[in-house]
């Protein structure tokens, strides 16, 4: 079973690059590929579906920036916000505000697996973890 899981990683990757246009996810080319998948149905597809979902997610969340809030954020901190991502990541980066009232105040901003939080409840937490 390993090298079928080893196949089904290959081909997960190689239609994960086809959904790419310009290093960045297309939908258009994500429906193509479904499309596709759904004409020719590989060996063991709902695994291959999975694994190439992970890959559009991680791909997604690698070029989104969550900004959660609690208070009130205008549009122009948002695009400040982007745009200081987009320069530390080298990649363009789009803004997604999510309001979360546990803040409490200020904004905790995560791409990918990157967290950036300057807000009360975290300093709170931190005070708590040091005392």
């Amino acid at each position: 079973m390993a090298s079928g899981n080893k196949q089904i990683q290959q081909l997960a990757h190689q239609l994960f690059n086809l959904s790419l246009e310009n290093g960045a996810v297309s939908s258009e080319r994500v429906t193509g590929v479904l499309q596709y998948l759904e004409k020719h149905r590989p060996k063991h597809v709902t695994a291959v579906l999975r694994a190439y979902h992970r890959l559009i997610a991680a791909e997604i969340a690698r070029s989104q920036a969550v900004v959660e809030h609690a208070g009130p954020l205008d549009q122009p901190a948002l695009a400040q916000i982007a745009a200081a991502m987009a320069r530390k990541y080298n990649r363009p980066i789009t803004p997604v505000a999510k309001r979360n009232d546990t803040l409490l105040a200020g904004i905790r901003v995560r791409i990918g697996d990157d967290t950036y939080e300057s807000s009360v409840a975290g300093q709170l937490a931190a005070l708590a973890a040091a005392v």
